[in-house]
């Protein structure tokens, strides 16, 4: 049975960019949407470059007609809105049965606004934002965590499956950006305690190696660890995910907290954190950067 389908992707940074490049060497035709056209343009000869089926398109809308999925993954809730509920949006363009997948982070409510609206006209929705990076956007190793119904999950998980390596449906329409919300109070937390950790080595003149070496395979361990203690050691914070980003990010987390009366004090602080290290310029750096904002002691 043919798998094959008619795909708009909507926004081509640097996760979009990956996803949609994945899809098209999947074998389905895409069609690709980028608020700048020179990307668009450049996505488009990159990829026709390896004989893959692929277009762009002037506007949201004209990207998703006659579409069987639509996916977004574009910056804020905003522009969320606009992509998709706007005069130029995709859902108007949209036919009866087709697929909606949003991997933007975003806030809960503007999920259920669009998974609302896409119901109306008989359109699937799934709100689905992803974990792992640009490292994983480009190996298709994301994580990604879904919200929306049953029927949704069922029709986009062939789809998703090109870029991830692990799905799964956390519940109703919502839900999953309600997830992604929990993902990145965990990893300011996380990072929190490594800027310190990284301080006190740095402090008592530890071989910094060694110290990894011997605590990241006990409790202790984690993602953060593994991949940003050595690059944190030699003050290389120019790539990964953005501290503004991250900043969009948390103050998500922190406003649901505040709409359910439930007091988030470690994630305020790190938040804090972050735009100290904003103020130092560092707002395009790596979240790992966080360590900025800690100066550097003495031995004892």
């Amino acid at each position: 049975m043919d798998q094959t389908k008619r795909i708009a992707f909507l926004g081509l940074g640097v996760m979009g960019g990956p996803m949609a490049g994945h899809l098209a060497r999947a074998g389905h035709h895409v069609t690709v949407y980028n608020r700048t056209p020179a990307r668009a343009e450049a996505w488009v000869q990159r990829h026709s470059a390896e004989g893959l089926a692929v277009t762009h398109a002037p506007s949201p809308q004209a990207a998703a007609q006659d579409q069987d999925v639509v996916l977004t993954c574009v910056g804020n809730d905003d522009d969320l809105a606009e992509v998709v509920l706007g005069t130029a949006g995709a859902l108007a363009a949209m036919k009866r049965g087709s697929l909606l997948v949003d991997h933007t982070t975003v806030s809960p409510a503007i999920a259920r606004r669009i998974a609302e609206a896409a119901e109306a006209i008989g359109v699937l929705a799934l709100d689905a934002p992803v974990s792992g990076g640009q490292a994983g956007a480009e190996n298709g190793a994301l994580s990604v965590m879904c919200g929306g119904s049953p029927e949704a999950m069922a029709a986009a998980r062939p789809v998703i499956e090109a870029y991830s390596a692990r799905i799964v449906h956390v519940g109703a329409s919502g839900s999953g950006q309600a997830t992604k919300a929990v993902n990145q109070i965990c990893i300011a937390g996380v990072l929190g305690g490594l800027a310190e950790a990284m301080r006190f080595a740095q402090a008592q003149e530890l071989d910094l190696e060694k110290v990894l070496a011997a605590i990241s395979g006990g409790a202790a361990q984690s993602w953060q660890m593994e991949n940003r203690w050595t690059t944190m050691s030699e003050d290389r914070f120019d790539f990964g995910f953005a501290i503004d980003w991250m900043r969009k990010d948390l103050a998500i987390a922190l406003a649901e907290a505040e709409a359910c009366g439930l007091a988030l004090p470690v994630t305020t602080l790190v938040d804090r954190f972050y735009a100290e290290v904003q103020a130092l310029g560092g707002g395009r750096q790596d979240t790992s950067a966080l360590v900025r904002h800690l100066p550097r002691g003495t031995s004892a």
